[in-house]
């Protein structure tokens, strides 16, 4: 019964500044840890509760302004270009749709070049 007791994992006694070493380190990170999230909440409660989003209200500004110039009937020099219901259906047009050139109608061939047909 010896065989499960030995003790593979070297000498424990000599250079014995690892334990020490790993113990400092990891207070010395716990201690940084507490530090910075103390002083995170201190920059945290300073801050205000609510902010003013000035670029919303400029925003806002700019679209409550371009709506107010397409509700107006013409608005300068343009105004009779612009439709100001754009979301209305377009009608429909009579015209045929054109798939693409008739094969029947193809053009000659210019001379000194190969035929494509």
């Amino acid at each position: 019964m010896d065989f499960i007791a030995v003790n593979n994992f070297g000498d424990t006694r000599s250079g014995g500044l690892a334990g020490p070493m790993g113990l400092f380190i990891i207070v010395l990170m716990s201690i940084a840890t507490v530090l910075l999230i103390r002083n995170m909440n201190k920059r945290l409660r300073r801050l205000p509760d609510s902010f003013t989003d000035v670029d919303a209200a400029r925003r806002q500004g700019e679209i409550d302004r371009l709506d107010a110039e397409l509700d107006r009937p013409s608005a300068g020099p343009h105004g009779a270009e612009v439709d100001g219901d754009r979301s209305r259906a377009a009608p429909r047009s009579t015209e045929t749709q054109v798939n693409g050139p008739d094969p029947g109608n193809r053009p000659a061939a210019p001379s000194g070049g190969p035929d494509p047909a």
